[in-house]
């Protein structure tokens, strides 16, 4: 969660004023410090790719000037313009307090009428775009590795919590430059994210528990349903992660689920119903057991109870972060926000959640 002041978090259990500011740069030049905006809206999935997605409403003319992206270093434009997001929690007496929430890209603007409609991205897309013109053979470590992959485009902070190690010789990636840095990042294993500030954060895989909000169904205007929802689908009990040893035999290390409705020899199977991993960046048979339980603790996540939270907008909240949530049937029961909707215009409507059970 984006940290917010003490005083600022009790405004947000009430009604409040949001405000908002969208700066443009290209390159290391502002274009624009203070973009018009009539309605906004954030979308973020930590279940894809490209997790975040942000369109915009602006005047066509306002202050002066036209929005209109007519030239290739306009505000709007989509030449490597990318959009500074800020958001204001009115305290009151005129008092503002702002927090960074994101940089995006511009993917893609248009006029039509009296408005310019902008899509934005998150800056994975960058990595998505870029395919390997050439296969890429790394060498180095895991943290060099990931850097030549990524930077200049991003920078990449690494925690100091997370162990380096040598990558193997013979690796070759061929064109989906994104898909080698999330298979690094699998087989570390570590977890990453691009911060509101705009860095590629690499950080230990392990689940938080402890919440940072309480949900309460129908307090404060928030409302939360369970989605109603069952499958088998992608339900597995079992990860078996695999890797080449130095010598060039088959490593494999188990992970196996013992608790929950889906767990290994229960009714839901009295069979192992297993999920296949493999990297040739795994080396030990001690490598591939942590490679497949922090793959069986994400694909336990990703199939667990469903809750939908409508709400009144809270600027601070990030996917990743773990809420209570209270309803008829569970009271602070720790989830996962897994995706999210975020208006950021006063009066654009309700932040919506999609959170999933963690116990």
């Amino acid at each position: 969660m984006i940290g917010l002041s003490a005083e600022a978090l009790s405004v947000l259990t009430g009604s409040y004023e949001l405000y908002q500011r969208v700066e443009s740069w290209l390159g290391g030049q502002l274009l624009a410090d203070d973009v018009p905006i009539d309605a906004a809206t954030e979308e973020t999935d930590r279940g894809i790719r490209v997790p975040e997605r942000l369109t915009l409403t602006v005047p066509r003319r306002a202050g002066g000037r036209s929005w209109s992206p007519v030239a290739d270093d306009h505000p709007l434009a989509a030449n490597g313009q990318r959009l500074r997001v800020q958001l204001g929690i009115g305290l009151g007496n005129g008092r503002v307090e702002w927090i960074q929430r994101g940089w995006f890209v511009i993917r893609d603007s248009g006029t039509e009428g009296d408005a310019v409609n902008v899509e934005a991205v998150g800056l994975l897309a960058l990595l998505e775009e870029a395919r390997l013109v050439s296969p890429f053979q790394p060498a180095g470590t895991l943290a060099s590795t990931l850097r030549a992959l990524v930077e200049p485009a991003l920078t990449a902070v690494v925690d100091v919590g997370l162990t380096d190690r040598a990558v193997p010789a013979g690796i070759n990636w061929d064109e989906d430059r994104l898909a080698a840095v999330w298979e690094l990042i699998d087989a570390w294993p570590a977890d990453a994210h691009v911060t509101e500030d705009g860095y590629l954060s690499v950080r230990p895989a392990t689940q938080p528990t402890t919440p940072l909000l309480s949900l309460t169904n129908g307090t404060g205007g928030t409302i939360i349903t369970a989605s109603g929802s069952s499958t088998r689908d992608e339900a597995y009990n079992v990860v078996v992660a695999r890797g080449t040893a130095p010598d060039g035999g088959q490593v494999q290390g188990v992970a196996y689920n013992y608790d929950g409705p889906k767990a290994y020899g229960g009714d839901f199977n009295p069979l192992p119903v297993p999920f296949f991993y493999s990297s040739p960046l795994l080396t030990t048979v001690a490598q591939c057991r942590q490679a497949a339980a922090t793959r069986l603790a994400t694909l336990k996540r990703r199939t667990s109870r469903e809750f939908k939270v409508v709400m009144v907008p809270h600027p601070g909240i990030q996917v990743g972060d773990v809420v209570a949530v209270t309803t008829d049937d569970y009271t602070g029961l720790p989830c996962s926000v897994e995706a999210l909707t975020l208006p950021y215009v006063a009066g654009g409507g309700s932040q919506t959640l999609k959170v999933r059970a963690l116990a």
